[in-house]
């Protein structure tokens, strides 16, 4: 590697160059199918683009495979959490979990602070366990389905529950983003969450008032008609009683007590089937084939329920759409495209890319809006590029460190900008991790629910603003002149 070339600012953006064509060809031609190959193969072919330039410079192919792996090897756990997911969301289909709450919600939860409500539940349980991940694809889903009934759109609502999880998980000393944050800062973890309150509350704030304001418009009378007919199917199809609530706050319990995610999501997705055998037998026969053998009947349901599509028909055709399930079969288009994005990431770090490209973006920097924003940008451009909202709060935490110092600014400052950008941006790009999973779990296209996550990217205005405000920018005692 003696002989290796430091690698130019255009060749640094020539794969993004060539990646951001196809991914606008791909929006025109495919629409909502872009997630089932033409993004994937976008991203492999914007990697061999990187893989030549790699070579060009006299970087080693092996370097640049082994940083593939790498990044690959960092998203297994991630890729089998999918999988458990999918796995979970039939189980708690076929076991009257999610109909359960269907059922409920479109008794309690009016139209009028449903939105509202949804972003608040999944703010309150994010916080408490510190995952978004399991928020969305536990409470989430539910939501997602009483939100569809009640005749929502699908993208506002998973805004709102997409906005909620994130402000918990930003905000919750349980959660890895947060630890991680305050770690490459070199400041004190709740030091951390004191100081990202003033940027995150009037943030999450707005986020509330606008899907209060969305509320307030919609047509209430009719839909109480809707709600009364959808509940009576679902009371016909399935078991519904409190008891299945069991269930959930088993998982939510297991989750605060910061038990292994697959671990949870698995027990979960058992006790599942466990509910369906006792309280859903004649749907469990429906879906097993009703072979007049029980066993049997129970051994496919489950098996069709966990792992392949799922189809349950009521009388009413309004809702039926919403007791579809994709079991782990239904991740897989998930997980292809997070191998491919990693590839592309990988690519990029190897050749020295994405170092270039922030190194080249402080360049002039002096002020402290200035090296705040070229922060909060970076970690953008990372969840873009890198496809990963760790490397986003990593790498510009590694970067831009020693500039925060030598202007003065505190490192909560640091911290703060890393996840007002990194790790709430993250689940707004459809080929980052995080995009990709929540919008596989939602069954929700990533541009179709951006729009609405209101608080994901108010969450880096607000923290850019305050620093050119002036607001709450706490300095050390000395500042060292650059």
């Amino acid at each position: 590697m003696s002989d290796t070339k430091s690698i130019s600012l255009f060749f640094s953006f020539l794969p993004i160059i060539v990646l951001i064509p196809f991914l606008g060809l791909n929006v025109y031609f495919f629409g909502d199918n872009t997630l089932s190959g033409p993004n994937q193969l976008a991203l492999l072919f914007s990697a061999a683009v990187g893989i030549a330039v790699g070579i060009q410079h006299k970087f080693s192919l092996q370097v640049i495979f082994k940083s593939i792996e790498k990044n690959i090897a960092s998203t297994v756990e991630a890729m089998i959490i999918l999988l458990l997911i999918g796995s979970l969301a039939g189980s708690w289909m076929l076991g009257g979990i999610v109909p359960a709450f269907m059922d409920y919600g479109l008794k309690i939860l009016h139209p009028s602070y449903f939105l509202v409500a949804s972003t608040v539940i999944c703010a309150v349980i994010s916080l408490a366990s510190g995952s978004s991940w399991s928020t969305i694809a536990t409470i989430g889903i539910a939501l997602l389905s009483i939100g569809k009934a009640l005749g929502f759109s699908e993208g506002i609502i998973a805004g709102a529950i997409i906005s909620g999880a994130y402000f918990g998980d930003k905000m919750s000393p349980l959660s890895d983003t947060t630890n991680l944050a305050a770690a490459m800062a070199r400041t004190d973890l709740f030091k951390h969450i004191k100081y990202m309150l003033i940027t995150t509350g009037p943030s999450f704030s707005i986020n509330i008032l606008i899907f209060a304001g969305i509320g307030l418009f919609y047509d209430t009378p009719q839909t109480q008609v809707n709600t009364e007919l959808l509940s009576s199917a679902i009371e016909n199809t399935f078991y519904i009683s409190p008891v299945l609530f069991l269930v959930p706050a088993v998982v939510i319990f297991l989750i605060i007590k910061k038990i292994k995610p697959t671990a949870v999501l698995f027990i979960g997705a058992i006790l599942g089937v466990v509910c369906a055998v006792i309280f859903q037998p004649e749907l469990v026969a429906q879906i097993g084939g009703n072979s007049g053998n029980y066993f049997q009947d129970v051994y496919r349901a489950t098996m069709i329920s966990m792992g392949s599509e799922m189809q349950i028909t009521t009388s009413n055709e309004g809702i039926n759409d919403l007791l579809a399930t994709g079991g782990m079969a239904g991740m897989m288009p998930t997980i292809w495209l997070i191998l491919c994005a990693m590839t592309f990431g990988g690519v990029m770090d190897a050749i020295g890319a994405l170092t270039r490209i922030t190194a080249w973006l402080m360049k002039g920097v002096s002020t402290a809006t200035g090296v705040v924003a070229t922060t909060a940008g970076s970690s953008l451009f990372i969840n873009f590029t890198a496809s990963d909202q760790y490397l986003a709060i990593v790498i510009p935490g590694k970067m831009y460190g020693e500039s925060f110092e030598k202007m003065g600014l505190a490192p909560e400052n640091l911290s703060r900008t890393l996840e007002d950008s990194g790790t709430v941006t993250s689940v707004l790009i459809p080929w980052n991790t995080c995009g990709a999973t929540q919008s596989a779990v939602l069954g929700v296209g990533t541009f179709v629910y951006l729009p609405y996550c209101f608080f994901n990217y108010i969450s880096p205005v607000m923290t850019i603003l305050f620093a050119w405000l002036n607001i709450k920018i706490a300095h050390t005692q000395k500042t060292i002149e650059i």
